[in-house]
Protein backbone atom coordinates (compact mmCIF):
# COMPACT_ATOMS: atom_id res chain seq x y z
CA UNK A 1 0.00 0.00 0.00
CA UNK A 2 1.26 3.44 -0.80
CA UNK A 3 0.30 5.01 2.54
CA UNK A 4 0.72 3.68 6.05
CA UNK A 5 -2.79 4.86 6.97
CA UNK A 6 -4.17 2.15 4.65
CA UNK A 7 -2.02 -0.52 6.34
CA UNK A 8 -3.19 0.77 9.70
CA UNK A 9 -6.81 0.58 8.52
CA UNK A 10 -6.25 -3.06 7.54
CA UNK A 11 -4.78 -3.87 10.96
CA UNK A 12 -7.62 -2.05 12.74
CA UNK A 13 -10.12 -4.08 10.71
CA UNK A 14 -8.28 -7.24 11.81
CA UNK A 15 -8.96 -6.17 15.42
CA UNK A 16 -12.65 -5.82 14.63
CA UNK A 17 -12.63 -9.22 12.92
CA UNK A 18 -11.07 -10.61 16.14
CA UNK A 19 -14.14 -9.39 18.07
CA UNK A 20 -12.32 -6.65 19.99
CA UNK A 21 -14.39 -4.38 22.23
CA UNK A 22 -11.53 -1.94 22.76
CA UNK A 23 -8.93 -0.90 20.19
CA UNK A 24 -6.03 1.49 20.69
CA UNK A 25 -3.90 3.10 17.96
CA UNK A 26 -0.67 4.81 18.97
CA UNK A 27 1.54 6.65 16.48
CA UNK A 28 4.90 8.09 17.51
CA UNK A 29 7.15 10.26 15.37
CA UNK A 30 10.54 11.53 16.43
CA UNK A 31 12.44 13.74 14.03
CA UNK A 32 15.25 14.29 16.54
CA UNK A 33 18.16 11.93 17.25
CA UNK A 34 15.73 9.02 17.71
CA UNK A 35 14.72 9.39 14.02
CA UNK A 36 11.79 7.03 14.58
CA UNK A 37 8.31 6.55 13.16
CA UNK A 38 6.25 3.81 14.81
CA UNK A 39 2.69 2.69 15.18
CA UNK A 40 1.06 0.18 17.46
CA UNK A 41 -2.43 -1.29 17.35
CA UNK A 42 -3.56 -2.98 20.55
CA UNK A 43 -6.85 -4.80 21.02
CA UNK A 44 -8.70 -7.00 23.49
CA UNK A 45 -9.94 -9.39 20.81
CA UNK A 46 -9.80 -13.16 20.74
CA UNK A 47 -6.02 -13.25 20.21
CA UNK A 48 -3.97 -15.83 18.32
CA UNK A 49 -2.59 -19.15 19.41
CA UNK A 50 1.18 -19.73 19.27
CA UNK A 51 1.02 -21.75 16.04
CA UNK A 52 -0.87 -19.09 14.11
CA UNK A 53 1.23 -16.30 15.65
CA UNK A 54 4.44 -18.02 14.49
CA UNK A 55 3.22 -17.93 10.87
CA UNK A 56 1.51 -14.53 10.84
CA UNK A 57 4.15 -12.95 8.56
CA UNK A 58 3.87 -15.82 6.06
CA UNK A 59 1.96 -14.59 2.96
CA UNK A 60 0.02 -17.86 2.83
CA UNK A 61 -1.37 -17.34 6.33
CA UNK A 62 -4.77 -15.68 6.48
CA UNK A 63 -8.00 -15.85 8.44
CA UNK A 64 -9.97 -14.80 5.37
CA UNK A 65 -12.51 -17.24 3.99
CA UNK A 66 -12.50 -15.56 0.58
CA UNK A 67 -8.78 -15.54 -0.26
CA UNK A 68 -5.87 -17.89 0.22
CA UNK A 69 -3.13 -15.32 0.85
CA UNK A 70 -2.65 -12.50 3.31
CA UNK A 71 -0.06 -10.12 1.90
CA UNK A 72 -0.72 -7.07 4.12
CA UNK A 73 1.46 -7.88 7.12
CA UNK A 74 4.32 -9.58 5.20
CA UNK A 75 4.63 -6.67 2.76
CA UNK A 76 4.43 -4.08 5.52
CA UNK A 77 7.11 -5.93 7.49
CA UNK A 78 9.32 -5.87 4.39
CA UNK A 79 8.78 -2.12 3.97
CA UNK A 80 9.62 -1.56 7.63
CA UNK A 81 12.82 -3.59 7.38
CA UNK A 82 13.84 -1.80 4.16
CA UNK A 83 13.31 1.47 6.03
CA UNK A 84 15.62 0.64 8.92
CA UNK A 85 12.87 -0.73 11.15
CA UNK A 86 10.98 -3.87 11.93
CA UNK A 87 7.80 -5.48 13.19
CA UNK A 88 6.58 -7.35 16.22
CA UNK A 89 3.31 -9.03 17.08
CA UNK A 90 2.36 -10.25 20.53
CA UNK A 91 -0.85 -12.13 21.16
CA UNK A 92 -2.52 -14.29 23.72
CA UNK A 93 -5.70 -16.28 23.18
CA UNK A 94 -8.60 -14.64 24.98
CA UNK A 95 -6.59 -11.53 25.88
CA UNK A 96 -5.87 -9.74 22.60
CA UNK A 97 -3.11 -8.71 20.25
CA UNK A 98 -0.47 -5.98 20.01
CA UNK A 99 0.87 -5.22 16.51
CA UNK A 100 3.87 -2.86 16.26
CA UNK A 101 5.79 -1.55 13.25
CA UNK A 102 8.66 0.92 13.30
CA UNK A 103 10.67 2.74 10.64
CA UNK A 104 13.59 5.14 10.49
CA UNK A 105 11.64 8.39 10.23
CA UNK A 106 13.96 10.06 7.72
CA UNK A 107 14.48 6.96 5.54
CA UNK A 108 13.64 7.61 1.88
CA UNK A 109 11.86 4.25 1.62
CA UNK A 110 9.49 4.92 4.52
CA UNK A 111 5.98 5.19 3.12
CA UNK A 112 4.14 8.43 3.98
CA UNK A 113 1.56 8.30 6.75
CA UNK A 114 -1.27 9.43 4.47
CA UNK A 115 -4.75 10.34 5.63
CA UNK A 116 -4.66 9.02 9.19
CA UNK A 117 -7.41 11.46 10.21
CA UNK A 118 -9.71 9.87 7.62
CA UNK A 119 -8.74 6.37 8.77
CA UNK A 120 -9.47 7.19 12.41
CA UNK A 121 -12.75 8.92 11.56
CA UNK A 122 -13.85 5.95 9.45
CA UNK A 123 -13.19 3.52 12.30
CA UNK A 124 -15.01 5.76 14.79
CA UNK A 125 -18.07 5.92 12.52
CA UNK A 126 -18.31 2.44 11.03
CA UNK A 127 -17.71 0.44 14.19
CA UNK A 128 -19.77 2.38 16.71
CA UNK A 129 -20.01 -0.54 19.17
CA UNK A 130 -16.21 -0.61 19.62
CA UNK A 131 -14.37 1.76 21.93
CA UNK A 132 -11.48 3.33 19.99
CA UNK A 133 -8.63 5.38 21.39
CA UNK A 134 -6.16 7.21 19.13
CA UNK A 135 -2.95 8.90 20.28
CA UNK A 136 -0.51 10.59 17.93
CA UNK A 137 2.75 12.02 19.16
CA UNK A 138 5.23 14.11 17.18
CA UNK A 139 8.37 14.80 19.21
CA UNK A 140 7.08 16.34 22.48
CA UNK A 141 3.59 17.21 21.16
CA UNK A 142 0.73 14.76 21.42
CA UNK A 143 -2.97 14.46 20.66
CA UNK A 144 -5.40 11.96 22.16
CA UNK A 145 -9.01 11.31 21.20
CA UNK A 146 -11.40 8.47 21.93
CA UNK A 147 -14.92 7.50 21.00
CA UNK A 148 -15.82 7.59 24.69
CA UNK A 149 -14.57 11.17 24.95
CA UNK A 150 -16.47 12.21 21.82
CA UNK A 151 -19.70 10.55 22.95
CA UNK A 152 -19.44 12.48 26.23
CA UNK A 153 -18.87 15.76 24.36
CA UNK A 154 -21.83 15.13 22.06
CA UNK A 155 -23.95 13.89 25.00
CA UNK A 156 -24.81 10.53 23.47
CA UNK A 157 -25.62 11.76 19.95
CA UNK A 158 -24.32 9.04 17.62
CA UNK A 159 -20.98 9.89 16.07
CA UNK A 160 -22.48 8.92 12.69
CA UNK A 161 -24.94 11.82 12.92
CA UNK A 162 -24.27 14.01 9.85
CA UNK A 163 -24.17 17.14 12.03
CA UNK A 164 -21.42 15.61 14.14
CA UNK A 165 -19.23 14.00 11.45
CA UNK A 166 -17.78 17.19 9.97
CA UNK A 167 -16.98 18.54 13.44
CA UNK A 168 -15.12 15.37 14.40
CA UNK A 169 -13.25 15.31 11.10
CA UNK A 170 -12.20 18.93 11.48
CA UNK A 171 -11.16 18.38 15.11
CA UNK A 172 -9.00 15.34 14.33
CA UNK A 173 -7.44 16.88 11.19
CA UNK A 174 -6.59 20.22 12.80
CA UNK A 175 -5.24 18.55 15.94
CA UNK A 176 -2.92 16.38 13.85
CA UNK A 177 -1.79 19.42 11.84
CA UNK A 178 -1.02 21.21 15.10
CA UNK A 179 1.35 18.38 16.01
CA UNK A 180 3.43 19.34 12.96
CA UNK A 181 3.34 23.04 13.80
CA UNK A 182 0.25 23.69 11.69
CA UNK A 183 1.66 21.99 8.59
CA UNK A 184 0.53 18.67 7.16
CA UNK A 185 2.95 15.87 8.16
Amino acid sequence: MKELSLNILDILENSIHAKANNVWLFIEEYTDKKDLFSFTVKDDGKGMDETFLASVFDPFTTTSTTKSVGLGLPLLKGEAEMSGGGAKIQSEVGKGTIVSFWFQHSHWDRPPLGDIAGTVLMMFLIHSSVSFTFKHQVNENSFLVSTTQLLDIFEGVPLSNPKVISGIQSYISSSIQDLYGGKHG
